[in-house]
């Protein structure tokens, strides 16, 4: 196999983002403010995850903030939360 065909543009990794439809929201939708909880947070989330799964790079976005993985905010329709559980889940079955 050739070289040339194993290396590909940076950009083509990232292109996908250009079509969240996070880029037309306020950032405070995904990120939470120091000291948000409970009900509020819930509700934020919700609106969150909410766009994601309309979203149509909602898996790349999934893929990008599990692979890296993101600590902060809502991606690809997961809290935080839910993407540590998966990550801890996925260490366990990788140990045991």
């Amino acid at each position: 196999m050739h070289e040339a065909s194993l290396v590909h543009p940076v950009s083509a990794q990232w292109d996908w983002q250009h079509e969240g439809l996070c880029r037309t929201r306020s950032p405070e939708l995904f990120f939470h403010p120091d000291g948000e909880r409970g009900a509020v947070k819930r509700a934020r989330e919700e609106r969150a995850t909410a766009l994601c799964h309309a979203c149509p790079v909602m898996e790349q976005c999934r893929a990008h903030a599990l692979g890296v993985p993101e600590p902060y905010g809502v991606w690809g329709g997961l809290t935080e939360e839910e993407r540590e559980q998966i990550l801890s889940a996925a260490d366990v079955r990788s140990v045991g």
